[in-house]
């Protein structure tokens, strides 16, 4: 072997590259690096998904009807509820599009290309196939290419296969998009540009936007399809009833605008407007989030699926320990700290060294870049205070060339027990080649061990609490990584995950039959040297067992596992497909702010059950009312007396009731067996009494709107006065009823208190105040009365009706505290 020897010979023809010309030409011939892949959805995918649902579309429908039958108040107040539906959703996932864009586009990275033998940054856009592109440490490579010349690199490819490791790419071999360099400096040349890169042909995968609905959203769904087919029955009798009564186009309109209210669109608009107030909170606290019920999603999650690398760590390696042996502690580490500031490659390691042992740049004869292929690294230096060989590498590969002296014993097993990744430095005095045939690298025969570093990966500072957070809320935590699973194992200890569940490798994982894999998936607790096909089938089999499942990802190879995922969760400085399909984005790359948002969603689910309550009585006795009614031809409601009933007791309250909610952990049995509880006895006693209060109205009204006659025969138009005067009447009574039952729901003091427990809040009785305010003045208000169809009535009609209403009140009130109704039922459910 040669005493000394340098690098291989570099090739002195120069790299030109392709002219301005040929580059315009290849740009004509779409050979361009121009993709047509979206960084978020579009606004027509926005616009269409919260639009165009099956409700929307028939209350649209007969809206539009309304308007070419000249009722255009009586169509504005149909659909008004749809519509600020809609525009809320809309403008809440326009923001986060508008975020998710910029980030894009600030993320978006240049490139340097030569062309006509100089060097030129240009935008990626303007990157054609042939052109020639430079590569340098911390560059991102942007298209997929060949490396040339005689140069190598080191390639840090975690976010498309997952492993951290940093990858040598010698002239000849492939670098794809979606990479970046790491150390090194290298030509390469453009091969496949624009949609038929490897990381834009991996998003056309993730191009498929997903929408997973909620538990809480799934409910309401099945609330509104049985009660859209109880609308569709009702109006196939009023349709048959309809024509063998002759009755008008424009009155049977009024009248399917009437049942379809039985349809609790409100629900939607009332989880629309706590998913945005969530929203508002958590960005403020780091966190984007893009698909709307994302906050309610995450406080369901049953499991987190995680990654190592910049979730639990900071991506960022520090010196833990060190020990000498040969030399003094002095020497190794003044030695070290002159080996880290002279390697020609940046890398996480070297960065921890010369951040832990300052040193001085020595002029290096040989390089030899780290790769997990062969697990070293080395330099060549010949200077007079610096000379010989100098290798950093894994233990089991630099161990069987050192000659230990008798009852000298490493600390590798011990510190890597601890989770710390053990390198040993050593020394050989001869000037020779690091290279052997083919220029493929290789170790001097003899070394001479100077040292063992310990480096540990840095945990983020809020690690350890936020998986205690996880914990307390019942969430089970997996970590699923590239690396060694002892290693994760070790550090996923240091941040107190819990290991009672042990680890198991990818390796394992693949000679297991589908049963023995499903039970290893569901026990273990730490994956590690898992592909990244493997992490889509464990979500896929946790799902399959009935879990919740939520994905943190930053990568393109986590793309399959986060759309699989109930909830996708990604990181800022991931990559764009990974964002593009993420229902959270994290904006400081910290999952810190997550419990933030699973109280939040908490919050979300504890007011939906006041709104759910609120609604669905409503819905019971205003389908009482209907069935009692229908048989005659008429209903006792217009849309406009629907339309205000709805805003007073159930529109208006049941948003401030959202935005008022306290968190707080939520049993499944919430919508079910305490809300049915809760609905039965004011909504059937309320179809009854309402029913009373329309038949008395409508049948007598010259004694209850106090016009004493004496008159023999008199004649009622039921058309006319006595009609008005029921269904204003009606109109009333359901209001003051509607009110009452808000302070039920959430009761300021004990006065109120059947079936919910006493919450001390007292805003909902200053809103039932306001709101009883607001219904008369538009009682008294000629102009508002007169739109709303409110036949005045005299002053003590209206005591008679607020006394009804109370009298309805204690009675509801003593149906709950006794249970009659539950009981019969079956429903035992305490106060809540």
């Amino acid at each position: 072997m040669e005493s000394q020897s340098t690098s291989p010979a570099k090739s002195t023809r120069p790299i030109t590259g392709l002219s301005e010309e040929e580059v315009k030409k290849r740009l004509s011939q779409g050979l361009g690096n121009r993709s047509t892949i979206p960084t978020s959805r579009t606004y027509g995918q926005i616009f269409k998904e919260n639009v165009f649902t099956f409700v929307n579309i028939v209350l649209f429908a007969l809206g539009t009807t309304l308007v070419l039958l000249g009722r255009v108040s009586d169509a504005l107040v149909s659909v008004g509820v749809i519509a600020v539906n809609v525009i809320v959703s809309v403008i809440q996932e326009i923001k986060a599009k508008h975020v998710l864009d910029h980030i894009a586009l600030i993320s978006r990275s240049s490139a340097t290309v030569i062309r006509e033998g100089e060097r030129k940054k240009v935008d990626i856009e303007n990157v054609v196939a042939g052109d020639i592109l430079v590569l340098e440490p911390g560059d991102h490579v942007v298209v997929d290419g060949t490396v040339i010349g005689e140069d190598e690199v080191q390639i840090d490819e975690s976010l498309l296969t997952g492993e951290s490791e940093a990858i040598t790419k010698h002239p000849g071999d492939s670098i794809y998009s979606g990479s970046f360099c790491m150390g090194g400096n290298a030509c390469y040349q453009a091969e496949k540009v624009g949609s038929e890169s490897l990381s834009n042909r991996l998003m056309v995968s993730a191009r498929a936007f997903r929408r997973v609905l909620t538990p809480l959203q799934k409910e309401v769904n099945l609330i509104v399809r049985i009660l859209l087919l109880v609308a569709i029955y009702l109006e196939v009798i009023l349709v048959v009833n309809s024509t063998l009564e002759k009755v008008p186009l424009v009155d049977s309109i009024r009248m399917s605008v009437v049942i379809l209210g039985l349809v609790p669109n409100g629900l939607f608009l009332a989880i629309t407007t706590a998913y945005t107030l969530g929203a508002v909170r958590i960005a403020q606290k780091g966190a984007l989030i893009q698909q709307s019920n994302a906050i309610e999603s995450l406080s369901h999650v049953d499991v987190l699926c995680l990654d190592k690398t910049g979730t639990l760590t900071t991506n960022k390696l520090k010196v833990e320990n060190l020990m000498a042996f040969n030399t003094t502690t002095e020497t190794l580490c003044r030695t070290l700290g002159d080996f880290a500031a002279s390697f020609p490659s940046i890398n996480r390691t070297a960065s921890a060294i010369a951040e832990a042992y300052p040193g001085t740049s020595h002029s290096v004869l040989e390089s030899v870049p780290f790769s997990s292929d062969y697990r070293w690294s080395g330099l060549v230096f010949d200077e007079p205070d610096r000379s010989g060989i100098y290798i950093l590498g894994a233990p089991e590969t630099i161990l069987p060339l050192l000659q230990l002296p008798a009852g000298q014993s490493l600390p590798v097993k011990e510190w890597t027990r601890n989770g710390l990744r053990v390198l040993l430095f050593a020394y050989s005095p001869q000037v020779v080649s690091l290279r052997g045939e083919n220029n493929q690298p290789k170790l001097p025969p003899k070394l001479v061990l100077w040292g063992a570093i310990a480096l540990a990966d840095e945990l983020r500072p809020e690690a350890k609490t936020t998986i205690e957070n996880f914990r307390k809320a019942g969430v089970e935590l997996k970590l699923i990584s590239g690396d060694n699973p002892d290693t994760v194992a070790a550090l996923a200890g240091q941040a107190g995950f819990d290991l009672s569940g042990g680890s198991i490798s990818g390796d394992e994982l693949l000679g297991l039959d589908p049963e023995q894999l499903k039970q290893q998936v569901m026990s273990r607790s730490i994956f590690g040297r898992v592909a990244p096909e493997q992490k889509d089938q464990i979500i896929q089999l946790l799902r399959s067992q009935g879990k919740y499942v939520a994905m943190i990802g930053d990568g393109v190879n986590d793309v399959k596992a986060l759309k699989r995922a109930d909830l996708a969760i990604s990181l800022k400085s991931g990559s764009q497909a990974a964002r593009a399909v993420a229902d959270i984005v994290l904006l400081e790359d910290s999952f810190a702010v997550l419990p933030d948002v699973v109280q939040e969603g908490q919050q979300i689910l504890t007011g939906m059950q006041d709104v759910f309550k609120l609604f669905l009585t409503r819905i019971l006795y205003i389908l009482l009312l209907i069935i009692s009614t229908e048989a005659s031809g008429g209903l006792p409601l217009t849309p406009k007396h629907n339309s205000i009933v709805s805003l007073l007791i159930v529109g208006i309250p049941t948003l401030a009731l959202v935005a008022w909610a306290k968190p707080g952990k939520v049993s499944r049995t919430s919508i079910g067996q305490k809300i049915i509880h809760f609905i039965l006895s004011p909504g059937l006693t309320l179809g009854l009494a309402g029913l009373g209060v329309f038949v008395g109205f409508y049948l007598v009204p010259e004694i209850l709107t106090g016009v004493f006659s004496l008159k023999n025969g008199i004649e009622f138009d039921a058309s006319g006065m006595g009609l008005s005067t029921a269904q204003s009447a009606l109109t009333t009574f359901y209001v003051l009823c509607g009110l009452l039952l808000i302070l039920f729901a959430e009761p300021p003091s004990r006065l109120f208190v059947g079936v919910n427990k006493l919450s001390g809040d007292k805003r909902p009785a200053y809103l039932v105040t306001i709101l009883l305010l607001v219904y008369g003045c538009i009682l008294a208000v000629p102009i508002f009365s007169k739109f709303f169809e409110l036949t005045p009535l005299v002053w003590w009609n209206y005591l008679l009706l607020i006394g009804l209403a109370a009298l309805w009140g204690l009675l509801v009130r003593w149906f709950w505290r006794k249970r009659l109704l539950g009981r019969y039922l079956g429903i035992e459910a305490g106060n809540e």
